[in-house]
């Protein structure tokens, strides 16, 4: 396995999600992207809560807005986690060194984004009246389907 997994956020609004996925990121080796404007500062006493002690194991990127995102990460394919996706994230076969993008928690991604990968739209089943998981149970969700299909590397 050579490639890592790329956890994207995209206008993060609620610091304690971020934080929850900033450890999720730590704990199995993904890096973390951050994509302006955030709904809170970095120095958060919330978001730094919910990272607890990992901070120092993660490797978080932060970017001006979705076009600085990717011309600094020309390379790598993109799944987008969207109501709207038609693939269930379980029917995916994602690539090493792929990229995981989520839209804030009360939008979540624009259709301008989303337009940008209309075949790669991918989606957690739910009930119809329901609207979203909670956005760090999506990702955690989603990274953890990631992991199995690549046989766990460098976990245990």
């Amino acid at each position: 396995m050579t490639g890592r997994l790329n956890i994207v956020l995209v206008e993060p609004e609620i610091p304690p999600n971020t934080g929850n996925i900033a450890r999720l990121c730590a704990v199995v080796g993904a890096d973390l992207h951050l994509v302006k404007p955030l709904g809170f500062k970095t120095d958060d006493k919330s978001l730094k809560r919910a990272g607890l002690d990992y901070w120092h194991r993660l490797k978080m990127t932060i970017y001006e807005d979705f076009d600085d995102f990717e011309a600094r990460n020309p390379g790598g394919k993109r799944y987008l986690a969207t109501t709207k996706g038609k693939i269930i994230y379980s029917e995916t076969t994602f690539e090493e060194g792929c990229y995981l993008i989520f839209g804030r928690e009360t939008k979540g991604l624009s259709p301008e984004i989303l337009a940008r990968y209309p075949e790669h739209l991918i989606r957690l089943p739910m009930k119809n009246e329901c609207r979203s998981l909670n956005l760090s149970n999506a990702v955690a969700i989603v990274t953890y389907e990631v992991f199995r299909q690549w046989g766990y590397p460098g976990l245990s």
